[in-house]
C-alpha cells in the first residue's frame, strides 16, 4: 500500500503553504512546512530567511536540519501534506505537486500578505516589479545551490506528478486539483 504523503513544491508566492494547509484540512491529514521550520531555525540563530540565504554556512546548516526532518517524515510519516521545495526529492514515493506562478503575481501576493513590520525587518522592496526581480534572482540562486548540493532542479516540472499554474486559480480550485489528483494517484 502506498504511503499517503503529498509533497507540494513551487516558487515563492505560488501558494505552497496555503494549498498544503487546505489539502491537509480536506483530507484530515497533518501538515508540515519546511519553510516554517527553516524560518524558525533562522530566528533562533538571529537571521531572517533573506539573511540566511545570503550568509555562507548558515543556509547549509539550516538545509541539513530541514533535510533530515524531511527524510524522517518520509520514513515515519503517513497521511501528511508537506510544503517544501525539496520534499519530493527526499520522499520519492510521495504524490509530488508543483505550483507554478508568474514572478510579478508572486511578488504582489507576498507583498499583500506581509505585515509592515516584516517588510521592514526583512528589508523587502515595496515595489512589485523590483521585488519580482529579487524573487527571480532568489530562485536562480536556489536552483544553483540545489544543483550543487543535491544534483536536482526543484523547479523542473518533469519531477512532479501534477503541475498547476496558480496565476489564475485561487486556493479553492488549486486544493480541488491537488486532492482529486492525489485520489487518482492512490488508485494506480
Amino acid at each position: 500500500m502506498k504511503k499517503q504523503i503529498i509533497t507540494i513544491a513551487g516558487g515563492p508566492g505560488s501558494g505552497k503553504s496555503t494549498t498544503a494547509k487546505e489539502a491537509a484540512r480536506r483530507l484530515g491529514y497533518e501538515h508540515f512546512s519546511s519553510g516554517d521550520l527553516f524560518r524558525r531555525l533562522g530566528e533562533e540563530r538571529g537571521v531572517n530567511v533573506r539573511q540566511a540565504n545570503q550568509t555562507p554556512g548558515v543556509t547549509e546548516e539550516l538545509d541539513r536540519i530541514v533535510d533530515a526532518k524531511l527524510r524522517e517524515l518520509g520514513v515515519s510519516g503517513n497521511q501528511l501534506v508537506i510544503d517544501s521545495r525539496t520534499a519530493w526529492h527526499w520522499i520519492p514515493d510521495s504524490f509530488k505537486v508543483f505550483l507554478d506562478l508568474d514572478f510579478s503575481v508572486a511578488a504582489q501576493r507576498i507583498l499583500d500578505a506581509m505585515t509592515e513590520e516584516r517588510l521592514a525587518s526583512e528589508d523587502i522592496p515595496r515595489d512589485r516589479h523590483k521585488y519580482a526581480l529579487e524573487l527571480r534572482q532568489r530562485q536562480k540562486t536556489e536552483s544553483r545551490r540545489y544543483e550543487a548540493i543535491y544534483n536536482i532542479d526543484p523547479y523542473n516540472p518533469a519531477n512532479f506528478d501534477l503541475v498547476i499554474d496558480t496565476t489564475a486559480n485561487g486556493v479553492e480550485k488549486v486544493a480541488d486539483l491537488v486532492v482529486e489528483g492525489f485520489r487518482e494517484w492512490l488508485k494506480c
